[in-house]
């Protein structure tokens, strides 16, 4: 893929570097040398390069400490702690990792990395250019404009956050120039700018909203209401406009502005020795995987590499021979870009060509030629490959026998966290070969052979191997036709009504000040309820709440210990409403709307097939699976995804307590059978078996308890881990166990075996197959040991709904293909399926779901569903 055009990308190398060196745990080279700072900063540039492609690109740095702000103010960033030694040795490290990336690094005697910043962001944006300015520091936000943006970095320098203009004002409710007026009057501790006294930002952005500028302010100073903020201002004045001057960003520095300077020119060699001496072998293959860099002249994969050959109707036919005769086709497609923006410029197939083993190139438009059609059609033609999704993405559909290495890599491995082509060819063929990039295909021509010889080798061992451990009837009837459901769903994606989204955002904004408010007042002071540090200290030394837990750094205040602390005072409740209402804006309301197709003005996310352990999906970019189901914050979140245009509602089938069902079906017990046989409600009759009274005496409390045991237990809950979830006495949670076991003899006898089968095995097993290893099963460390078997008792309950949900998935969905309804699956979160659907289709969908869903295996107990429908997301349940 090339550049960006017109793409400017200007990098805040002292943020960015102070921020790594503080995100990652000190590093040292066998020589002794630190090297943390300037992983995480390469790390970051990588990323930025990888995703954001830029053309242009430059980091900017501050020199010293005096600058001639400092000329104005003696104390400017006068608090800051001395750097240490452990960074500062690391900054010339800086200097000659950029110049080897051929990078521009600009410093400048008696000024700012900001100015610098500020000064090419504004001369860019004017220019036209798409300009982003990467910084980990607030003050930067100022400078966004018209084709200039700030990638903010949260989270140490592995979470970001995007702010335009839009952005900005919906976050603020400011422009975002009046970040220097809003500075002016809170200060900025950081940078030791002294504001005015006692304003923070909260009364700073009322006054701006109503007052519009610092000079708004003392224009109308006889206007402002409330005695004493009226006499901060007026004694804090000078201040005041001192802090402004401190503020501001310079962008008129005198700085040449020659685009050509800021194009990346690689010192190739000088790249491998600085990545070699400081040990960063993980950045030099990073790099080498990046197409915006050209590394294959430098590359050490040429001994007996083969150029490909782009294919002509002669070769085609001579292709097609030679693959009937072998048996076996071996493809790779050659793909830039993500769903639904995937661009395929074709396959390249490794055979015998000319007596030669040879590459052959075959584009995009050949694809669907008769001949290439056939090959990928005939059943007696194996189709060999890696992460198939990709092809399908490609338009490219191969049946009968198809090897996906990196799926049956998963099945062999599923605890592994890296199914690339490189790390899979070292670890079952000791090859080493470079990564594979669906992009690089065309550009590096030195590694064809060795990605698709390494296909065939791979193929025939794991095929061997799963069917030794007899896992291939899984992996062809489940995974793999599976993985064209998967393709169908990210492709379609999900809308999402944009409008409300922003509504709701500032809603939500809204709910978060009032909060805010309320906490700053029954703590009696504004703090920054974000810092556990500030935090802490507002709670256990200003309100004199009891200590629960104390940390390293200080008190603890996570989620458990505000839970514990709710009944000794008011601003408890309003913290963790706080903290839920945040984490809903933040991680779900402003990412959502990033992450909106400008195309489709849908959201697609991707289904991970080959991440969790025990074959359950998961979803990224975003993840939709992780949104909270019954809370007020969740059901918000649902009520955004909508029917598009085209369609009328949403239906969503749920398996009903599927993973109960199966434990009832795998132990055999009695009492479980019964219970679902008769469609008793299996909580209330656990409450009424284990509390010894009659079912028609059984409470709401009752029920609910039953209900923490029926899950816990399953999943290897102790009588602690119980009694904290019920709150009650350990003695008392350790009876119910007892009782529950007592009346469930069936499951006590099968969880035992369970672990005992995995002691003597070192792995578990669902219903049909699917293992899970358990490397710690018989570990001398009793937390090890323990956890591990909790694994093996939770996995054959989990994978096993996770095999049904599956199969349902793919019956459900060639049916709705059958019989060519317009409806389409869009969603898959757990136990539950998400169709997009019309008012006529609705009785035969239902009909289809119930046949596929309830019928797709059978239990000694009956498999259920609900179904509901709805104009959102939300209304469906």
């Amino acid at each position: 893929m090339k550049n960006i055009k017109n793409r400017f990308i200007i990098i805040d190398g002292s943020s960015l570097m102070y921020r790594a060196f503080f995100a990652i745990p000190l590093l040292n080279t066998n020589a002794g040398k630190y090297t943390n700072a300037i992983l995480g900063f390469s790390k970051m540039t990588v990323k930025l390069l990888d995703e954001l492609k830029p053309e242009y690109i430059v980091v900017a740095f501050d020199k010293s400490r005096h600058t001639f702000r400092t000329d104005i103010f003696k104390d400017y960033k006068g608090t800051r702690e001395k750097t240490p030694s452990e960074l500062s040795d690391q900054i010339p490290l800086l200097h000659d990792y950029t110049k080897a990336l051929g990078i521009k690094f600009i410093e400048v005697d008696n000024y700012e990395a900001d100015d610098i910043i500020g000064t090419l962001a504004t001369k860019a944006a004017k220019r036209g250019l798409e300009t982003i300015v990467v910084t980990g520091d607030r003050d930067a936000l100022q400078l966004i404009q018209p084709n200039l943006k700030i990638l903010m970095t949260k989270k140490g320098i592995s979470e970001t956050e995007i702010f335009n203009e839009t952005a900005f004002k919906e976050k603020y409710g400011i422009v975002p120039q009046k970040l220097i007026d809003l500075k002016a009057l809170m200060g900025d501790k950081s940078d030791n700018i002294p504001g005015v006294y006692g304003i923070g930002e909260k009364t700073a952005l009322k006054l701006l909203i109503k007052y519009d500028t610092l000079d708004g302010i003392y224009q109308n100073i006889t206007d402002i209401s409330g005695k004493k903020l009226k006499e901060k201002l007026i004694s804090d004045k000078e201040n005041a406009y001192l802090s402004y001057q401190l503020a501001t960003i310079n962008c008129d520095m005198p700085l040449a502005f020659e685009l050509e300077e800021y194009t990346m020119k690689p010192d190739i060699p000088a790249l491998k020795t600085f990545c070699d001496d400081y040990e960063l072998k993980s950045i030099w293959t990073s790099l080498n995987k990046l197409s915006i860099i050209n590394l294959e002249n430098q590359s050490h994969y040429d001994h007996n590499a083969a150029e490909y050959i782009p294919a002509d109707k002669t070769i085609l036919k001579s292709l097609t021979t030679q693959i009937k005769k072998d048996g076996y086709i071996i493809y790779l497609p050659v793909f830039s870009g993500r769903v639904p923006h995937i661009k395929c410029y074709g396959i390249m197939i490794l055979c015998q060509y000319k007596n030669k083993l040879t590459n052959i190139f075959v584009p995009q438009e050949e694809l669907l030629t008769d001949s290439v059609q056939s090959l990928f059609s005939h059943k007696d033609i194996t189709k060999i490959t890696y992460d198939l999704k990709k092809s399908l993405h490609c338009g490219l559909n191969p049946s009968g026998k198809v090897i996906d290495i990196m799926l049956a890599a998963y099945m062999l491995a599923p605890a592994d966290t890296d199914y690339a082509l490189d790390k899979l060819a070292e670890k079952y063929l000791g090859k080493d070969i470079p990564a594979y990039e669906g992009d690089k295909l065309l550009q590096s021509q030195t590694a064809y052979t060795l990605y698709t010889s390494s296909l065939k080798e791979l193929s025939d061992t794991m095929v061997d191997e799963l069917k030794g451990k007899e896992l291939y009837a899984l992996y062809e009837q489940t995974e793999l036709p599976l993985e064209q459901v998967l393709t169908s769903m990210e492709h379609y994606g999900v809308y999402i009504n944009k409008k409300k989204l922003q509504s709701m955002s500032l809603e939500i904004g809204t709910i978060i000040d009032n909060l805010l408010g309320s906490i700053y007042k029954l703590a009696e002071n504004e703090f920054n309820v974000n810092s556990p540090k500030q935090l802490g200290v507002v709670l256990f030394e200003h309100l004199k709440l009891p200590v629960q837990k104390k940390t390293k750094t200080g008190y603890s205040t996570n989620a458990e210990v505000l839970e514990t602390l709710r009944p000794y005072h008011p601003i408890i409740e309003k913290l963790l409403d706080y903290r839920m209402w945040n984490k809903l804006k933040s991680t779900y309301l402003d990412g959502l709307y990033t992450l909106i197709d400008e195309t489709t003005q849908r959201i697609h996310t991707t289904f991970n097939q080959t991440v969790t352990a025990t074959g359950r999906l998961s979803s990224s970019d975003p993840n939709l699976q992780n949104i909270p189901v019954r809370t007020e914050a969740g059901k918000k979140i649902r009520s955004l995804f909508e029917p598009e245009k085209g369609f009328d509602l949403f239906l969503s089938a749920d398996y009903s307590q599927i993973e109960l069902r199966i434990l009832a079906h795998m132990s055999g017990d009695k009492n479980f059978i019964e219970a679902f046989n008769l469609n008793q409600d299996i909580h209330s009759r656990t409450a009424s078996e284990i509390f010894n009274i009659p079912l028609t005496d059984v409470t709401p409390d009752l029920r609910r308890r039953a209900k923490a045991i029926n899950f816990g237990l399953v999943y290897g809950k102790s009588d602690y881990g119980l009694a904290q979830e019920l709150h009650i006495p350990r003695q008392e949670a350790a009876e119910y166990i007892e009782n529950y076991f007592a009346k469930y003899a069936g499951v006590k006898k099968y969880l035992d075996t369970i672990i005992e089968d995995a002691h003597e095995k070192g792995y578990t097993t669902t219903l049909f197959g699917r293992r899970r290893y358990l490397p710690g099963i018989k570990s001398k460390n009793y937390n090890i040991r323990t956890q591990n078997e909790r694994m093996a008792m939770n996995t054959p309950i989990q994978g096993t709904a996770a095999d049904i949900i599956k199969m349902a998935m793919i019956a459900t969905w060639n049916k709705i293909n059958k019989q060519k309804l317009h409806s389409r699956i869009l969603l898959q979160v757990h136990d539950e399926l998400v169709i997009e659907t019309i008012k006529e289709e609705i009785p035969l969908l239902k009909n289809i779901l119930h046949e596929t869903m309830q019928n797709i295996v059978k239990l000694s107990v009956p498999l259920t569903i609900d179904i509901n429908t709805g104009s959102n997301w939300a209304d469906t349940k």
